[in-house]
């Protein structure tokens, strides 16, 4: 497969402007007088309007996907079939992960059934390392592709092939998402631990 050099510039230079630009809402701006199931698949995409319009799917999230991280309690109960500040919150943080991390790791890595001002500052905490790494990964992505980029400054890993730049951003996907799997099963509650209580609930739930 070959992609021209000079596409994938223009890609990278638009993709960087909008990384250094985007941010995750905070807290106080999420709104909190209780939206129904379909206001919010529309405010999650609105939130997290990471990829390009000709590689998005049609729909990132479903009210089947919603209904099961409540069924699994990996986010809390809607009130009345209404979501409110704290539920789409959770959401966030979910949609946000899940492309890295198994639905069984994020049940160790979000707290479940806590206090909402405690999970606010969990909240708040993460919205400020999501835009801190977005700007570093920019700096490495820009580093990795300088010979694209055409920056005069260039070092080991840098590439004037944009298969090159594919294989490298797909590597230290791999290795990232090892990671931060390794750093979570070093918590004290264990995935076999999540697994369990997951396998006991789905028991209580079929009975």
């Amino acid at each position: 497969m070959a992609i021209k050099k000079e596409v994938v510039a223009g890609k990278l230079r638009r993709w960087e402007k909008y990384l250094n630009n985007y941010r995750l809402p905070c807290w106080e701006d999420i709104p909190d007088f209780g939206l129904y199931m379909e206001q919010v698949l529309t405010l999650l995409t609105k939130y997290l309007d990471y990829m390009p319009p000709e590689l998005k799917e049609e729909q990132f999230i479903t009210a089947a996907t919603i209904n099961n991280y409540v069924r699994k309690k990996i986010m809390p109960e809607p009130v009345k079939k209404k979501y409110y500040r704290i539920h789409i919150a959770y959401l966030i943080m979910i949609c946000s992960l899940k492309q890295s991390l198994s639905m069984t790791t994020l049940k160790i890595l979000i707290p479940y059934g806590i206090p909402e001002e405690e999970f606010q500052k969990i909240y708040t905490g993460y919205v400020a390392r999501h835009e801190l790494t977005a700007k570093t990964f920019v700096q490495i992505v820009r580093e990795m592709a300088a010979g694209i980029l055409d920056h005069e400054n260039r070092g080991e890993l840098s590439t004037e092939n944009p298969m090159d730049l594919v294989i490298s951003a797909a590597v230290a996907s791999g290795f990232s998402e090892l990671l931060a799997e390794k750093l979570i099963l070093l918590n004290d509650a264990t995935l076999e631990d999540v697994k369990r209580k997951e396998n006991e609930s789905d028991s209580r739930t079929k009975k």
